[in-house]
């Protein structure tokens, strides 16, 4: 069995423009634009900015053009359905599985003015309508891991900017 000995990069080289990296930079400065504001919403209930399913779905096909979720777990916790994933995408350079997991979690209705963890109120079609909403919540946090593009810095007061390391791909 072959042993392979891993570089680890010093700080100069990271920080180095070289035609080897220029590529993945430019792959990571897309994944870390900002969404179109046209694609952003307000959340019905918590009045945050976010991405929705539809949209994050069309950007990984559009980049990854590959992409499958495993669903990992799923069980009703409290009042709420609670789903794990993982999204997994062929990186479009290297062509490798790159894979991130995500967790989300959608609430189970309940009959008007029933509290939230009142069972004997619970909607016939709860779960049902629950779980498909945990499993998207899940996709939408794990996507949101690959960068900014997915919705990863919306509401965060400070981000980061990636163009500093965009260059022209080299011929």
């Amino acid at each position: 069995m072959e042993t392979k000995i891993i570089k680890i990069p010093s700080l100069d080289e990271l920080v180095k423009d070289d035609g080897v990296s220029i590529v993945e930079n430019n792959l990571m400065v897309l994944l870390n634009q900002q969404p179109p504001t046209a694609w952003i919403r307000k959340h019905p209930m918590s009045k945050t900015d976010y991405l929705p399913i539809e949209r994050v779905e069309y950007l990984l096909s559009r980049i990854f053009v590959k992409w499958w979720v495993d669903i990992l777990d799923s069980k009703v916790l409290a009042n709420s359905v609670v789903v794990t994933v993982r999204l997994n995408v062929i990186d479009p350079i290297s062509k490798d599985v790159w894979h991130n997991d995500g967790i989300g979690a959608a609430p189970i209705q309940t009959n008007s003015g029933a509290g939230a963890m009142d069972w004997n109120a619970a909607k016939s079609d709860g779960v049902a309508k629950a779980a498909p909403g945990a499993e998207s919540y899940a996709i939408k946090d794990a996507a949101d891991k690959f960068g900014k593009l997915f919705g990863r810095d919306l509401g965060r007061k400070n981000q980061i900017s990636y163009d500093s390391l965009l260059k022209e791909t080299l011929n």
